[in-house]
């Protein structure tokens, strides 16, 4: 596949970069994509939920009645059948997160990146930085290419502050780094926007054992 690169403006250049069929062109896995963005999401879980039990609640520890003479038994105030009650087998702090191998994450990020190849939204930008860190311009770069109203995720090849700083006030647009780019995020995109030279280096990375 030969995809036209753009300068800022939104229009094609003379220039053109051709994807991999190794990386852009294999036979997605549905399931491998599944693991990802499921290890993605519970990596990202904190886990701190907790609920009081019986034994943590500060309450007298009378019993209420008698034992018998009709009537439930019902202990102490403490008990989960009162409010203000502990809880029964409520939540505790725990960690969600799991490993995936390398592999697999690596095949689940080609997979995604060919559904969005396939469909079209894939963008290749000559490389650019702004002088100043602004929206406005970010917004007219968005606009040069009609997708200021979409999810739109912008690969860089390494950091670039005001590139950063420009889409932080615009919730639809995230930027990231090549080398930090996942299934989750390209999945959660409508539009992946690639410099030119961070789409070299994806091929590059990802073409390595």
């Amino acid at each position: 596949m030969e995809l036209a690169v753009y300068n800022i403006k939104g229009n094609k250049t003379d220039r053109s970069i051709t994807l991999s069929d190794t990386v852009f062109g294999i036979n997605p896995n549905d399931h491998a994509i599944y693991l990802d963005v499921k290890q993605y999401l519970a990596n990202n879980r904190q886990g701190t939920h907790k609920s009081k039990e019986r034994s943590e609640i500060s309450g007298s520890t009378r019993k209420l009645k008698k034992q018998k003479g009709g009537g439930a038994r019902k202990g102490d105030i403490n008990s989960p059948l009162f409010p203000g009650g502990g809880r029964v087998f409520g939540p505790r702090p725990r960690d969600y997160s799991f490993k995936l191998n390398k592999k697999l994450k690596k095949l689940a990020r080609k997979s995604a990146l060919y559904y969005k190849a396939i469909e079209n939204n894939l963008i290749i930008v000559e490389d650019f930085s702004f002088e100043q860190a602004k929206t406005k311009q970010m917004i007219e770069l968005l606009n040069n290419f009609n997708i200021s109203d979409k999810r739109t995720l912008i690969i860089l090849f390494e950091s670039n502050k005001n590139v950063y700083l420009s889409t932080r006030n615009l919730g639809k647009v995230k930027v990231t780094n090549v080398t930090d780019l996942n299934t989750y995020d390209i999945l959660h995109a409508n539009n992946l926007m690639f410099l030119e030279s961070s789409i070299n280096e994806f091929q590059k990375i990802s073409l390595e054992a």
